[in-house]
């Protein structure tokens, strides 16, 4: 498994099988972050996402429906993307730090945590879920 660095990104590959991008965490930036390359374009993520997100799917006991969304459509409830931007969540709010690029939460972060072996999911053409291992 890659160490998760700039120079060792993790390589992966989107829940449906249709997009690869990579991942790294930058725990020098304020606050620590994940670092999403996807082809030109770059998102950050709050690096705690990985916890909180594993800690929040242990709590639901089950099957939770993805529901990545773009920053500007709603996402819909119950989902991994609508609790990456809730309020009730743990940072309160967005955990995507680029303003305009803080959605795809439930795209980007869920592959990470497979691949971390805290997380499986389904890989189907649409409609993917997730839940917690461990």
């Amino acid at each position: 498994m890659a160490l998760g660095t700039q120079e060792d990104p993790w390589v992966l590959t989107t829940a449906p099988g249709s997009s690869q991008y990579t991942m790294y965490a930058d725990r020098a930036a304020q606050p620590p972050a994940l670092i999403c390359q996807v082809g030109a374009t770059r998102l950050s993520y709050e690096l705690r996402a990985i916890d909180d997100l594993h800690a929040w799917l242990r709590q639901q006991g089950d099957w939770v429906s993805l529901g990545a969304a773009d920053e500007q459509k709603a996402a819909a409830s119950g989902t991994v993307e609508a609790w990456g931007r809730s309020e009730s969540n743990p940072v309160g709010g967005w955990y995507g730090l680029r303003k305009g690029y803080r959605g795809r939460f439930g795209m980007y972060l869920p592959p990470l945590l497979e691949e971390l072996g805290l997380a499986e999911l389904t890989h189907d053409p649409r409609n993917n879920k997730m839940r917690a291992i461990g």
